[in-house]
C-alpha cells in the first residue's frame, strides 16, 4: 500500500500539527474498513483525532482511496469550519482521483521529486 499527500494538504496538516504517524493509522484503519463516508469516485472522508481534542473535536480528510493499492490525501478541513464539501468541489475532487490513481509509477516519482506528492511511509 502506497500513501501520499498532496502539496496543499501537506502544508495544511503542519499547520494543524498532523503528523505521519497519525495519517499512517488513519489508512490502517481504512484498510480494516473503518471509513467514516464513502463520497463516491474512491473519494473518501475519514476523521482524524487531533492530539488533545479526540476525533469529536478533531479534523475531517478527504482521500482518494484503492484498498491493497494506494491512498492519497487531498483535503482536510476542521469540523468546525465546514460541514462538509459542495457538489462542485466533490465532482473536482472524483476527476482528481480518476487522475492520481492512473499515475504509472514513473508519474508518481515525478510527482514527487518535483513536490507535488510526498510519499508517506507506512511500516507495516
Amino acid at each position: 500500500m502506497q500513501v501520499f499527500k498532496n502539496k496543499s494538504f501537506d502544508r495544511w496538516a503542519k499547520k494543524e500539527g498532523l503528523g505521519d504517524d497519525v495519517l499512517r493509522q488513519a489508512v490502517i484503519e481504512m484498510a480494516r474498513g473503518l471509513v467514516d463516508a464513502e463520497l463516491g469516485g474512491q473519494i473518501y472522508k475519514k476523521r482524524i483525532a487531533v492530539p488533545g481534542r479526540g476525533k469529536r473535536g478533531g479534523i475531517r480528510t478527504l482521500l482518494v482511496y484503492r484498498a491493497g493499492s494506494r491512498a492519497f490525501f487531498v483535503y482536510g478541513f476542521a469540523k468546525n469550519q465546514r460541514a462538509n464539501v459542495s457538489a462542485d468541489e466533490l465532482k473536482a475532487l472524483k476527476l482528481l482521483a480518476k487522475e492520481l490513481l492512473g499515475m504509472t509509477k514513473a508519474e508518481l516519482t515525478q510527482a514527487i521529486e518535483h513536490g507535488a506528492l510526498v510519499e508517506i511511509t507506512l511500516n507495516v
